[in-house]
């Protein structure tokens, strides 16, 4: 009788660990796999558009729902996607956007989008209502993200080219094992112009030893404390982390800025493979 129940409770021992084991095992895998991604590289899929909240006078956030609460974009950090619209002539245009949302934000996306008067995609944009949808294809772009990949960024934008700045930076600070600094250069026209000035300073106060943003006017209103002009030679010296093999400068904004800054960067000694321009 006494080796009957200590069989049993040997036995009983053992389907206890095993479910133990197994129930350790499905709860590592719930907290480790990622959750497929909406996007199709290959094909535009349709998303809605659940609400429109107008930031100025030609700039907008557009939040774009999902298939369920828990679903992601699925978009690598550092990449951008195809948007597809109609251009005021109902020719259909298509131009890359990147969200300012994470896939730590399920169940939608957002973009803010600045709206220029001539900009064909701009139409598109101005155009939606609520209730609409945006045709979206990707992921797409060359920089692919890894955590603590090099020591520092140094970040050069200008305009809408913050967008792919902030979303490596929320990246960065929202994951305590990321130790990389990141040291944002933003250049405007005016102070209106500045995107995402809120979530920017937001998170220079909440992080102040790994993020750092210097903004730069050409317009500047009266009593501006920050730069004057366009983005220099000094400001990078100053604002950037030095050429280093453990560093990157990281360049977005339009086609004259990306090509000035290149020059400088080259001159103060930054190698193309210390330099990325989205």
């Amino acid at each position: 009788m006494e080796l009957f129940q200590s069989h049993r409770a040997e036995m009983i021992s053992i389907a206890v660990a095993l479910v133990a084991i197994a129930a350790g095992t499905s709860y590592y895998y719930y907290l480790t796999k990622k959750p497929k991604g909406c996007l199709d590289p290959e094909s535009f899929k349709e998303f809605k558009l659940v609400k429109r909240t107008q930031l100025s006078h030609n700039v907008a956030k557009f939040r774009f729902s999902l298939p369920t609460p828990t679903s992601v974009l699925g978009l690598p950090i550092g990449q951008h996607m195809s948007c597809r619209g109609k251009d005021a002539l109902g020719e259909e245009v298509i131009k890359p956007y990147t969200p300012t949302t994470l896939d730590s934000d399920v169940g939608y996306f957002e973009l803010v989008i600045k709206m220029y008067p001539q900009g064909r995609m701009s139409h598109h944009f101005r155009e939606m209502s609520e209730g609409d949808y945006l045709a979206v294809k990707g992921p797409k772009g060359r920089f692919k993200y890894q955590p603590n990949q090099v020591r520092a960024f140094g970040m050069l934008a200008g305009g809408t080219g913050i967008t792919p700045m902030f979303q490596v930076t929320r990246a960065i600070l929202e994951d305590s094992d990321d130790k990389t600094n990141v040291h944002l250069i933003y250049a405007n026209v005016t102070h209106e112009d500045i995107l995402l000035k809120e979530e920017l300073d937001n998170l220079a106060t909440n992080f102040p030893n790994r993020f750092s943003v210097y903004y730069v006017l050409n317009q500047p209103p009266e009593g501006w404390d920050g730069g004057i002009g366009f983005v220099s030679k000094e400001m990078i010296q100053t604002l950037c982390p030095a050429p280093a093999p453990d560093i990157q400068i990281l360049r977005c904004g339009p086609p004259p800025m990306n090509k000035a800054m290149a020059a400088i960067l080259a001159d103060l000694g930054y190698t193309r493979e210390m330099q990325f321009q989205f």
